[in-house]
């Protein structure tokens, strides 16, 4: 982004420039004293890192607004090394009841690191992910457009679609080398999908027909499909997506051992002013 030189001697007029965009809060991390560089995906600018001056002060004005997992509404006035934010108004606030469910705050740390990971140029846009991460938190704290789902299954459609969005859709009709037509019952992460028997490599998984539909239904968005899987196919199809993703991120994603899939979905759990 061009940053006009400032006048020579300085002067009160000058500014630098500022642009508007809403984002989900990714991370933060300390500067300083009182300060904190915020990552955030955007609408608009994709993967953004900005400083917020004065935040970790109690009388800050908008900190607990830029906690991870929060939807903000903000302006931003463009640095020479990084960004400032200068108003940040909260969108969608989900940090409350994620960052209360121990389920719901690992799978959203996971959702959050994939998405950081995957966009490793700043300032690139990135529509689909900004909408696709977005849809994910909402979906864990209000629920699906049929009812609620555990957040680790959330979590999981998450990142299969976020893969696939950067280019990576695991093949689930046809064998990912040679194209034949399945159904097959082996799946190769680093093939990107099933596999058929003239393709097949030690290490291929075994996967059953319920595991594979389940799959699909992840990666489509078919949530009525998901109603009423069983916890083995659920399991199975949990590994199988965590080592796709982290096969394509190309690192593994180090939030995913701390994920807790047990227990109720956040939305049955949390209090009413939150649903």
């Amino acid at each position: 982004m061009f940053v006009p030189a400032k006048p020579a001697g300085g002067g009160d007029n000058w500014a630098m420039p500022t642009y508007r965009d809403e984002a989900v809060v990714l991370r933060t991390h300390k500067l300083g004293e009182a300060d904190r560089i915020v990552t955030m995906l955007s609408r608009r600018h994709g993967k953004i890192r900005a400083v917020a001056k004065g935040v970790r002060r109690t009388s800050s004005k908008f900190g607990a607004r830029l906690e991870p997992f929060s939807q903000v509404d903000l302006q931003i006035a463009s640095g020479r090394s990084l960004d400032t934010i200068t108003q940040a108004v909260t969108m969608h606030a989900p940090f409350n009841p994620i960052g209360a469910d121990y389920a719901a705050y690992t799978a959203g740390q996971v959702m959050a690191e994939a998405a950081d990971r995957l966009l490793p140029i700043e300032g690139e846009p990135a529509l689909q992910q900004y909408l696709l991460l977005a849809g994910a938190l909402k979906a864990m704290v209000d629920g699906t457009v049929d009812g609620y789902r555990p957040p680790g299954m959330i979590m999981d459609s998450y990142l299969l679609r976020a893969v696939a969005i950067a280019g990576y859709a695991p093949t689930l009709d046809k064998c990912a080398r040679c194209g034949a037509v399945g159904p097959h019952d082996r799946f190769a992460v680093w093939a990107g999908g099933l596999v058929c028997p003239d393709c097949r490599e030690v290490g291929a998984v075994k996967i059953t027909p319920p595991t594979l539909a389940y799959l699909a239904a992840l990666l489509t968005g078919d949530w009525p499909a998901t109603r009423t899987v069983l916890e083995a196919t659920a399991a199975q199809a949990s590994g199988i997506v965590a080592a796709f993703a982290s096969w394509h991120i190309e690192r593994t994603l180090r939030s995913l051992d701390m994920v807790d899939r047990s227990g109720p979905s956040i939305a049955q759990t949390q209090p009413p002013e939150f649903r």
